[in-house]
């Protein structure tokens, strides 16, 4: 009988740790695959097949932040950060990186599993149905085609993670409004009370990047300060 469960894959050098995980995601639903080796961790997520990776930041091998820009070049899926270390400039780097998110141990396991459905269910809403955003974008410098979940920038296609993809597509059709970043952080990423805010500034700072002639000096995703971002077309 063919297994329709969501697999989850574990890169965890802590047993016991990753024990919990796999116990309370098995409880769950989800099918779970342990790696303790950041190696041959990333040599599975990158055979792909997960609904989800949860990723260890310190580990034997290799580290969680070169897995997860090497996941992030070559797959578009959620990958969840698992950190003990509690500085901002961590989770920064995690997010700016490609990571979705991240959770500081010691964490609640209940905690875990909801970040994780709440992960994989918008990761589904987004690439089977993106009709969530209205219409498709050609502002000629700017192309948004929903139905190919592609962005061309002058032409040129860029790639964007699927946070990436959504707040761009929800700030662009939605021009010269101004979001505050509690707005920006419920629509994108829901009304998740685990999550961080911090993290909207990260995703629009990545954005800029991509997309902006100077990143510097944004043209089209501004800040208005006290207030929170705006897209000028």
């Amino acid at each position: 009988m063919e297994n329709n469960k969501p697999r989850i894959l574990i890169i965890e050098d802590d047993a016991d740790i990753a024990a919990i995980e796999r116990d309370f995601l098995e409880i769950a639903g989800f099918e779970v695959a342990i790696e303790k080796d950041g190696t041959k961790g990333a040599e599975q997520a990158l055979a792909g097949g997960f609904a989800l990776i949860l990723l260890d930041l310190m580990l034997p091998g290799r580290d969680g932040m070169t897995i997860c820009r090497e996941i992030r070049a070559k797959l578009d899926v959620p990958i969840l950060m698992v950190t003990a270390r509690g500085e901002d400039l961590d989770k920064v780097r995690g997010l700016g990186l490609g990571a979705d998110d991240y959770v500081t141990k010691p964490f609640s396991p209940t905690e875990l599993v909801a970040r994780v459905k709440s992960h994989i269910a918008r990761y589904e809403r987004l690439t089977k149905a993106p009709v969530s955003h209205p219409g498709d974008v050609d502002l000629g410098w700017l192309t948004i085609t929903q139905a190919t979940h592609r962005v061309f920038v002058r032409e040129i296609e860029v790639a964007l993670t699927n946070k990436e993809y959504e707040l761009l597509s929800f700030l662009a059709a939605n021009p010269e409004r101004v979001f505050t970043k509690e707005q920006i952080y419920e629509k994108i990423w829901g009304q998740d009370r685990y999550g961080d805010i911090k993290t909207v500034a990260v995703h629009v700072s990545r954005l800029r990047e991509k997309i902006e002639t100077d990143p510097a000096e944004p043209g089209h995703l501004q800040t208005l300060w006290g207030a929170g971002y705006r897209f000028v077309p």
